[in-house]
């Protein structure tokens, strides 16, 4: 249903600067931040491909407790939540469900509900959108996050399928023979350091397209 395009985006590997990490029950967890996540859906999908509805929302516990180290009063309130995140594609939707929880901490009861209902549906979006690829926090759940890599790395597997994506749309023989040897897409090449294994690929795709370009010839009868 998804574009080619938009399935290369999907299958690319997340950008470690987008990862974040914060301490969880004593152990190191990775997690991409909520606004980066509605970009991602917003370069992906499109500004108006793509929607979120909050299907359900319970707060499970609000407790007193101290804040801080000078232990002053507050309240400590944790929410769950359901989201259900419907994207557009091919004329067709596809809808995807997920689950998060969110705590709040504050002096205020009524912001300490607000904080936490918030980070539940944030929680909640997430989760959904992550099964739809890498780009939003798919690639975390690996325990060796081989799909998570540098800015420098994702910029080469960008203009990679950049590539792949331009060699699949040539319509004649003579302008992918003028693309390939220009010397802009060279200097390009060089600029994005592809390693050999990378342009071997990219030139079996330049031959494969320029055979299934050529004109066909009749048998004779």
């Amino acid at each position: 249903m998804f574009t080619e395009e938009q399935n290369k985006l999907l299958s690319a590997p997340l950008v470690a600067q987008h990862v974040k990490t914060r301490e969880q029950g004593g152990r190191q967890v990775s997690y991409v931040e909520g606004w980066h996540v509605i970009a991602e859906a917003n370069r992906i999908f499109g500004f108006g491909s793509w929607s979120r509805e909050t299907t359900e929302t319970k707060c499970v516990s609000e407790k007193p407790r101290e804040i801080g180290r000078d232990k002053v009063p507050g309240f400590g309130v944790t929410y769950i939540a359901r989201v259900r995140v419907i994207v557009l594609a091919g004329g067709a939707s596809i809808s995807r469900e997920g689950c998060g929880a969110g705590h709040g901490i504050d002096r205020d009861l009524g912001l300490a509900h607000e904080s936490a209902l918030k980070e539940s549906e944030t929680d909640a979006m997430k989760r959904a959108l992550m099964t739809f690829g890498n780009p939003f926090g798919l690639a975390l759940y690996d325990k060796e996050q081989a799909n998570v890599v540098d800015k420098v790395a994702e910029s080469t597997l960008r203009f990679f399928s950049e590539c792949e994506v331009r060699i699949a749309k040539f319509t004649d023989i003579k302008s992918l023979q003028v693309w390939w040897q220009s010397e802009k897409n060279l200097k390009d090449i060089r600029d994005f350091g592809l390693d050999q294994g990378q342009l071997d690929k990219i030139k079996a795709l330049v031959i494969a397209r320029r055979d299934q370009l050529k004109p066909k010839t009749r048998s004779a009868a």
